[in-house]
């Protein structure tokens, strides 16, 4: 009995053993197997299927799709054009039914050009050619700002703006209509009504700082409406290169298919340069408005860095002008650039009395290289009919690579007022053609160095006795008393490449 006993007792141990080793390779087993499900990701895959099978359940109980168009795309760096489009196409064709509107500037000053506010919703439905009878939904919002947003530091209009989107609501069964038909319909008669109701603005940009909030891009332009009233046919200069700047003009604007096949970027630059008064932004502004494009005025020295000049530049539109005046004043872009040590004793005093230029280049890191890429570099190409502009009282000081051609396509030079400029001024001021002072007036500006802005302060009646006797006489005056203080020594040098011709005295060739 005891031997049994004995048996029994070792069978139950050693069968204890097994169950504890079985238990051990079925815990590492399991373990091994979950380590490896988790690197699978099942519990992804299984929540993946379980999904599929709640918007199929969905689908039977909603059956309508939706199609958003956000304001901003491409990074959230550049305005979105079907967003722009279908507002336009909303404005004109919805804004009946919507209850609440927000209204902006027409063309028209007594009208005004109406869209729907964030919030609303209104109906639109199919043309007949296009399957008419179904009813869609457009509706304007902006997702929520995030919970940890601080709204208290840089003000949150900005951000709202850049945040808004359109949301199309339609059946499923109407998805090859909306697709193929109703939203290309949207977007051409959006661009029409863009065209019909554009107003011309003028932007300068604001300081770079603001550019991002919350991980939406910030509009980096600040706009007015621009209604510069110069054109060519006001603006004084020589007549034949007056014609010649023009067609210059309507080639460029006529060219986009000659761009293409040449493989060039559709923008062309164009440097002004010549003494202070002699209109240069007289120029820019006929520019702008013969070629009806608005202009993007860019202040450097608020830019700080090249990477916020190339976002200015992306959110630039096309048909436009990009304007950077005085820009031999606005930043050191020459090339040779003096080391502190090597600084002359005269730009030591400079600096020490706040010359605004060296402040300027101590706040923004925009260099030449920098401002290169963004005339003609690889981000020149994105968009397309622009008209890069330069002006600069110092060509001189202007780094050669800045203004070749190829960047500064064209180089007109702005000079002081002769013959042909004063003629067209008398007719354009006083209201004559011809009178016995031209050929005294003509001499004494072959003479003295005036610039248009001068003459034409002369020309102007200041009073109601004021005639075009009197007001040339006091240009004779004038002119006369220049030539005495130039013999004195207290006049300035005339330019010895300057030539009798008008405000424009060169205009250069390619």
């Amino acid at each position: 009995m005891r031997g049994v006993d004995g048996a029994s007792a070792a069978a139950g141990v050693w069968g204890g053993l097994n169950s504890g080793v079985v238990l051990s390779i079925i815990a590492v087993l399991w373990t091994v197997v979950w380590q490896n499900l988790q690197h699978l990701q099942l519990q992804h895959f299984v929540k993946r299927n379980l999904g599929r099978h709640a918007r199929r359940l969905a689908a039977l109980v909603d059956p309508y799709l939706s199609v958003t168009i956000a304001e901003y795309d491409g990074g959230r760096m550049r305005r979105a054009e079907a967003f722009e489009e279908v507002k336009a196409y909303l404005a004109a064709a919805t804004s009946r039914s919507a209850r609440h509107l927000r209204a902006e500037g027409a063309p028209d000053a007594d009208r005004l050009v109406l869209s729907m506010v964030d919030g609303e919703e209104v109906p639109d439905q199919l043309l007949p050619e296009e399957g008419g009878g179904a009813v869609f939904w457009w509706a304007s919002s902006r997702p929520a700002p995030p919970q940890d947003r601080r709204w208290g530091g840089g003000g949150g209009g900005g951000d709202e703006e850049n945040r808004r989107f359109y949301r199309l609501s339609f059946l499923d069964r109407h998805r090859e209509q909306v697709l193929n038909a109703y939203l290309p319909r949207v977007r051409r008669q959006g661009r029409a009504v863009m065209v019909q109701n554009r107003r011309r603005k003028l932007f300068t940009n604001i300081s770079s700082h603001q550019f991002s909030d919350g991980g939406y891009a910030r509009s980096a332009w600040t706009h007015v409406p621009f209604q510069h009233p110069k054109t060519f046919a006001t603006l004084a200069m020589d007549p034949a290169s007056k014609k010649e700047v023009i067609d210059d003009l309507d080639a460029f604007k006529a060219g986009k298919e000659w761009y293409e096949r040449v493989g060039k970027a559709w923008k062309r630059g164009y440097l002004l340069h010549g003494p202070p008064g002699t209109g240069k932004s007289a120029m820019i502004a006929a520019m702008a408005n013969h070629l009806d494009y608005d202009v993007y005025d860019i202040e450097l020295t608020s830019v700080h860095s090249n990477t916020d000049l190339r976002k200015l530049f992306i959110g630039t539109t096309s048909k436009s002008i990009i304007v950077i005046e005085d820009i031999d004043c606005s930043l050191d872009l020459t090339g040779a650039r003096p080391k502190k040590k090597d600084a002359a004793p005269e730009d030591e005093d400079k600096a020490s009395k706040g010359d605004k230029k060296g402040a300027a280049d101590a706040s923004s890191k925009v260099t030449l290289s920098g401002l290169l890429n963004f005339i003609d570099g690889l981000w020149s190409a994105c968009g397309g009919e622009r008209v890069i502009v330069f002006t600069t009282n110092h060509l001189e000081k202007l780094d050669p690579a800045l203004i070749r051609r190829g960047r500064m396509d064209k180089h007109i030079e702005m000079s002081y007022c002769r013959g042909p400029a004063f003629e067209f001024l008398a007719k354009a001021y006083l209201g004559v053609d011809e009178h016995e002072l031209f050929g005294t007036v003509g001499a004494l500006l072959r003479e003295v160095d005036m610039t248009p802005a001068d003459v034409a302060e002369n020309l102007t009646p200041k009073s109601g006795d004021d005639d075009a006797d009197s007001c040339l006489r006091g240009l004779v005056a004038a002119l006369e008393k220049a030539r005495e203080d130039k013999a004195s020594g207290g006049g300035q040098e005339k330019q010895p490449e300057e030539e009798d011709g008008g405000v424009v005295a060169a205009v250069d060739k390619e």
